[in-house]
């Protein structure tokens, strides 16, 4: 029988497993395998993300095992458990894609829930896509025990007529077969080829920005973000991010000792960098607010003047994450970027080390490759993250403007209340040159969930009028989208925003460079329509949407539920 003890390495576990009065909690434990030695060691959680609903996931039970060997070879007791996760490309398109966000919520709430009830010491935190992800680090954030996050890392890529392919190649291949530029079985051989295997969506998508970013921030072992998901090198992150914890522990490092204004900052410049998903703004203004940090909008734009895209990564690049991994994943990337000036270097990190400590080891990217490019002559010399406002957000909205679709679009608005509208109006060839597809309804209250719009998006990439149409709503894009669109438009159109009264054939301006979003309509105009503006009536009445409705912020607050 442990005695009692509140020993660093036991901060939380020896209030429930030492003692007399908790022998009833030790015999529980007897049965999922533990020995009466294993009472007296630093007990780890594992929280594991695996599920079958997606190929993202489905190989993290296998990774959790590893991490869980880590953990017991440094001295600590490892106990796995499970959270959720769901499938954005699954969902995308549908009322099911409404979950998406705000599963990062529950995810987020249950491991809280778990390592809070279990009195674990520390945890390792295991992700595979987009919003299990940030999700974890929220958990790490709120429950302040040392912790480490694994990424589950990156697919590999599918092939068809010498080319290769990715889940955002069946999307557009829908459009170009709505189009008549591609036949049936061609697109039944891209959607049978593009996902061979385990691992998340293979371009600078959500998933592959949040691990990179969370890795920036400190919370992960280098390069983590950049590995294959099936690969000797994951097996290898995991047992020594089990390691980790122990060893943070030993030296009393709190999750509240990495978290930062600077290791923000850090994750906002390489998502920069690397031509991030524009998730990423809501995912780090969320996890600011877990950490009760002071995150706005206007740090993306401050940062977003000096540091440049580098990155040839799809979804607007050539090159897929798989290929970067091949050349030496993302923390060379990191070292220029340092030297450079443009990241903190100070940081502390997982490791124990600063983050200038970490990076010194590694080598530059090997000559002649064309994936990363130099400072010197950067894809775009500033982000491709554009934050707006304007009489029609005027508490902001993101546009991803990676500069190949020019940076100003001037266009005729065609209104839907939903994004299956717009997608049909899309796909039956109603959409012409010049138009700014409209989708309202969409926002984190509204819809409620704030859905993706890759399949409209991926539609009108397919149909040919990537440089001809603009795309905006309240709602946001998958990492995978690409082209001249505007999300996270607030207020959204649910709570009276200027979305709402937008017409069709009203005048709209979208101008980049001065980060600007006009609606083309005289001001007295615009406030005799709002004032003549009902809202509609809410969509659920119970359950986890009606509840996240109730609950959510805005999204220039994160879309958070904890406010």
């Amino acid at each position: 029988m442990p005695s009692k003890s509140n020993s660093q390495m036991r901060p939380f576990s020896s209030a429930l497993l030492d003692g007399l009065s908790r022998a009833p909690s030790r015999a529980m434990l007897y049965p999922v395998g533990y020995k009466e030695s294993d009472f007296s060691k630093s007990q780890i959680g594992v929280a594991s993300t695996w599920s079958m609903v997606t190929p993202c996931n489905m190989h993290i039970d296998q990774l959790a095992r590893e991490a869980a060997l880590g953990i017991d070879a440094a001295g600590g007791k490892a106990t796995i458990f499970n959270t959720i996760t769901i499938s954005d490309g699954i969902s995308m398109g549908t009322e099911g894609m409404k979950y998406s966000l705000v599963s990062r919520e529950v995810i987020a709430d249950s491991i809280e829930t778990v390592v809070g009830c279990q009195g674990f010491d520390g945890f390792v935190a295991i992700g595979g896509c987009d919003k299990n992800m940030p999700a974890c680090v929220m958990a790490i954030v709120r429950m302040n025990r040392a912790a480490t996050f694994v990424y589950g890392g990156t697919i590999l890529p599918g092939c068809f007529a010498k080319r290769q392919l990715d889940v955002v190649s069946v999307f557009e291949a829908v459009g170009q077969c709505a189009a008549n530029k591609i036949s049936m079985k061609d697109l039944h051989d891209v959607e049978s080829r593009a996902i061979p295997g385990p691992g998340s969506c293979g371009g600078m998508y959500t998933a592959n920005t949040m691990a990179s970013a969370i890795e920036a921030m400190g919370f992960s072992l280098p390069n983590s973000s950049a590995q294959n998901a099936v690969s000797p090198q994951k097996v290898t992150d995991c047992r020594e991010a089990g390691a980790a914890v122990l060893n943070m522990l030993k030296r009393g490092i709190r999750p509240s000792d990495i978290i930062s204004k600077e290791a923000l900052e850090n994750a906002i410049t390489v998502t920069i960098a690397l031509g991030g998903s524009t998730n990423a703004v809501l995912h780090l203004l969320a996890i600011a607010h877990t950490a009760n940090i002071k995150l706005t909008l206007e740090d993306f734009t401050r940062i977003g003047r000096r540091v440049p895209v580098l990155a040839d990564l799809k979804p607007s690049g050539r090159f897929l994450m798989s290929e970067l991994v091949a050349i030496g994943g993302i923390v060379p990337m990191m070292k220029m970027l340092l030297a450079e000036g443009l990241l903190h270097g100070d940081c502390l990190t997982v490791t124990g080390k600063t983050l200038k400590q970490n990076l010194a080891p590694f080598k530059a990217y090997p000559k002649g490759q064309e994936i990363i490019r130099p400072i010197s002559n950067p894809i775009k010399k500033d982000s491709h993250l554009v934050i707006l406002k304007g009489n029609l957000a005027p508490d902001g909205a993101v546009a991803k403007i990676s500069g190949k679709e020019g940076e100003k679009f001037e266009g005729t608005a065609r209104v839907y209340e939903s994004e299956e509208k717009a997608l049909e109006a899309i796909l039956a060839g109603k959409i012409k040159k010049g138009d700014v597809i409209v989708i309202r309804y969409e926002g984190p209250r509204g819809g409620p969930g704030m859905r993706e719009m890759l399949s409209p998006t991926s539609a009108v990439m397919g149909c040919g009028l990537g440089k001809d149409v603009a795309l905006i709503t309240d709602g946001r894009f998958s990492g995978g989208t690409h082209g001249f669109v505007v999300g996270h438009i607030t207020p959204e159109a649910f709570d009276g925003g200027p979305l709402a009264i937008v017409k069709n054939g009203d005048g709209i301006t979208i101008d980049g460079v001065n980060h600007k979003i006009t609606l083309d309509v005289p001001a007295k105009e615009i406030a005799a329509r709002l004032a003549k503006w009902k809202k509609p009536k809410v969509r659920y009445n119970r359950g986890v949407l009606a509840k996240y409705a109730k609950l959510v912020s805005t999204a220039s607050q994160g879309a958070v539920t904890d406010l």
